[in-house]
């Protein structure tokens, strides 16, 4: 299955285009607990102490992470970015703490506390999440197992969600960007856990009332999932205007048959790499102009959509905790006898 064919990506489709970039799972699977971590770092060096540039955006606010108060207060990004379930959200937090005290000798001390963000969707209908099953180990082997090149769909803190009635997860992809004759990178990264299957859009197909209409169980009921959306770039901005390409994201969920639910947590984070904060007495930064930001809001847009796209095209049907089958798109498509 292959989308948005006419658009210039970069070479892996992925948030990892952005250079420096690397993602890490770590997946648990095994029988009913099915959940895990996964692990954004932001650039290739000292994230501490070469703080980024970033923002949140709360499209809609039913939501437990971490971190974003902070952020949005100072505009700076001083830590990996972390997935996982609801109720693990305390057990990241205090692992990935342990973990910049064991590498910064002056945290807590003479630098102060790091302000790390932990993001969460709900996993409940697959894994058991009552179980707590996320462990400090998990938290270590998202941050150890970084790369480039990563995977793709029910991994990592994918493993338990579903969106629009089907098995879904981690989903990626990147634009490329010209600006004044010079190439730049977007990418996002999506924790998708949302919707219902009657308003899923694929390219403006309405795929979704295709698969619903055609099934024999009509799946109704609200929408109580939610979405964690990471936006990152090359391109200089500054804190007020990653925020605005934050909340561009808002245009990717609608075309994909969102309405922002009220039991959905809509979050957005968007970071630059092209800037890097130091302990310095002032700080020298480039930003771009403000009139050349509709490519980079289109390009947030599109990639945000694929990326929710791409969480469903590469997950795998599953079986809930309570035994029941969680069909992936793939495998819905050909059971009700759709093209596509």
């Amino acid at each position: 299955m292959k989308i948005f064919t006419d658009r210039k990506k970069g070479p892996l489709n992925k948030i990892t285009d952005v250079e420096g970039i690397r993602v890490g799972h770590s997946t648990i699977n095994d029988g009913k607990i099915k959940t895990g971590v996964t692990c954004i770092m932001p650039h290739g060096g000292d994230i501490f102490k070469e703080k980024l540039i970033g923002a949140s955006y709360i499209i809609n606010g039913y939501g437990k992470s971490l971190g974003l108060i902070q952020l949005d207060e100072l505009g700076t990004l001083e830590s990996p970015i972390f997935m996982t379930n609801t109720m693990s959200i305390g057990e990241v937090l205090n692992s990935s703490m342990k973990w910049m005290i064991d590498k910064y000798k002056d945290v807590g001390n003479k630098s102060g506390a790091p302000n790390i963000i932990v993001t969460e969707c709900n996993d409940g209908v697959i894994n058991d999440m009552r179980g707590l099953h996320v462990k400090e180990k998990n938290v270590l082997e998202a941050i150890e197992n970084i790369s480039e090149d990563f995977e793709e769909g029910s991994v990592g803190a994918g493993t338990g969600m579903i969106s629009f009635n089907l098995k879904s997860g981690i989903g990626s992809s990147s634009r490329i960007i010209e600006i004044k004759g010079k190439n730049y990178t977007l990418g996002s990264l999506v924790l998708s856990n949302f919707g219902k299957i009657k308003d899923l859009k694929i390219g403006n197909r309405e795929i979704g009332r295709q698969m619903y209409l055609k099934s024999k169980e009509k799946k109704e009921g609200k929408d109580k999932g939610s979405i964690i959306i990471i936006i990152a770039t090359d391109i200089p901005l500054s804190a007020r205007q990653l925020k605005r390409v934050a909340k561009r994201s808002a245009i990717g969920l609608g075309n994909v048959g969102s309405f922002l639910g009220h039991g959905s947590g809509d979050i957005a984070i968007a970071f630059s790499t092209a800037n890097k904060i130091k302990d310095n007495t002032f700080e020298d930064i480039r930003i771009l102009r403000e009139d050349l930001l509709d490519e980079v809001f289109k390009a947030c847009a599109e990639s945000v959509e694929e990326s929710i796209i791409n969480s469903l095209i590469y997950s795998k049907s599953e079986i809930s905790k309570d035994g029941k089958r969680i069909f992936s798109l793939e495998d819905n498509l050909k059971n009700l006898g759709i093209d596509f």
